[in-house]
């Protein structure tokens, strides 16, 4: 018996024996994770083909309100899937959702969270009157609430209520925003619209505010070359034609104004590339360039157009803008020049036209 016993511990003692466990138990537990690895996988397939199914036709209220209850899907899911509905343009579907989940909380902050983003989805679905109405009624709670406030006065501006939207200013002044370039922007928006003053008086404040304070450029001289074209020449600074060149291009030849074209390099290249005049050989521009080298040698099959950066976030529109739609900057609107066939091109009366009502 002692004999036997000795054999067996020699052989436990035995370094290859050890080895050969080792790796056994490494076989054993790299097996039971692959298979459980793939059992799970097949589950979370399931699950996610269970729930595409339900999204390929938009849900009924009372089906939408039974899954946002269910706890198959976190509040934060169900966020993320409106704010991918908010995203594709699917406002209706968002709403329900955002509806849906304040019937699930009592909390006051996470209902002003959410009150939010339902105003943020109305205001870009265009509903401003209920998304005013929804904001006035997270401010009547909490009024040091600046996500509000602002979606407020962009509301309001674009109801064209102006002076509702100066009143915004002064609780925003209050928290540290500063609101000296809104507020010009939106007196100068209240009286652009105000049918009781002249246009030419309107010229003049636009002139001498522009004078003053060298902002709201694309603004004023929108207005000025519309209303008093000698004026907007007579305030244009040199050497900015760039900021208004698709307005400066469009221009009739009866308002240009040959010595102050002539005295400007910009100004110069631009309208020999129209063929306006002829006093630049060439230009360090790469369209006006072309331009100009097709003019010299008879060709005016091209012409330019033009579409809009905000030289703020970097966002490009097809249309100018005062302030831009995305990141809501003022004053921020850059037109680039794109070369293209001659036919292409709006006239300037269209082309005024639309960009007016933008």
């Amino acid at each position: 018996m002692t004999a036997i016993m000795d054999t067996l511990f020699i052989e436990f003692r035995d370094p290859l024996f050890g080895i050969i466990v080792f790796f056994a138990l490494i076989f054993i537990i790299a097996f039971v994770s692959y298979w459980w690895g793939r059992l799970r996988s097949k589950e979370d397939y399931r699950y996610l083909e269970r729930f595409l199914r339900s999204f390929k036709k938009p849900p009924s209220q009372a089906a939408l309100r039974h899954e946002i209850g269910s706890s198959e899907l976190s509040k934060k899911s169900w966020l993320l899937i409106a704010e991918t509905y908010v995203q594709n343009g699917d406002f209706e579907q968002a709403v329900d959702i955002y509806q849906n989940l304040l019937e699930q909380h009592s909390d006051p902050v996470r209902r002003r969270e959410l009150l939010l983003l339902l105003a943020q989805a109305y205001f870009k679905a265009g509903f401003l009157e209920r998304c005013e109405k929804i904001l006035l009624k997270i401010l009547g709670r909490f009024p040091r609430t600046p996500q509000a406030l602002n979606l407020l006065l962009f509301t309001y501006e674009r109801l064209r209520s102006y002076d509702k939207a100066l009143e915004i200013l002064e609780p925003l002044d209050e928290l540290g925003q500063d609101v000296g370039k809104d507020r010009r922007y939106l007196e100068t928006m209240r009286l652009i619209q105000d049918d009781t003053v002249p246009a030419l008086e309107k010229c003049e404040v636009l002139s001498d505010h522009y004078l003053k304070y060298h902002s709201l450029m694309y603004l004023t001289f929108e207005f000025l070359f519309r209303h008093d074209p000698a004026r907007a020449w007579k305030t244009l600074d040199t050497g900015s034609g760039k900021r208004i060149a698709d307005m400066l291009w469009r221009l009739d030849e009866a308002q240009l104004d040959l010595d102050i074209i002539t005295s400007d390099d910009y100004l110069r290249q631009l309208y020999s590339a129209r063929g306006s005049v002829n006093l630049a050989q060439n230009s360090p521009e790469f369209e006006l360039d072309v331009l100009i080298k097709l003019r010299q040698s008879g060709q005016n099959g091209a012409t330019l157009q033009f579409e809009y950066l905000c030289s703020q976030c970097k966002q490009i529109f097809p249309f100018p803008f005062y302030r831009c739609n995305n990141c809501h900057s003022i004053d921020t609107v850059f037109p680039e020049a794109q070369l293209t066939k001659e036919s292409g091109a709006l006239n300037a009366e269209e082309f005024g036209e639309r960009a007016y009502e933008v």
